[in-house]
């Protein structure tokens, strides 16, 4: 029983796991953002190839 009472008053973990949290949400968002960034970058380049092939 006082492992559990230790455990329900013991905030680190709580801590950790927010932690834990914030790091997957950026994570997400960094990759949301790399993937648009992504597809900018590779019409980008379709245009300059294009442009190279008329000429």
């Amino acid at each position: 029983m006082k492992f559990i009472k230790k455990f329900v008053r013991d905030t680190k973990a709580a801590t950790a796991i927010e932690y834990g949290l914030i790091a997957a949400l950026i994570a997400v968002a960094g990759i949301t953002a790399m993937g648009a960034v992504g597809n900018s970058v590779e019409s980008t380049f379709q245009k300059v190839d294009n442009g190279l092939k008329t000429t």
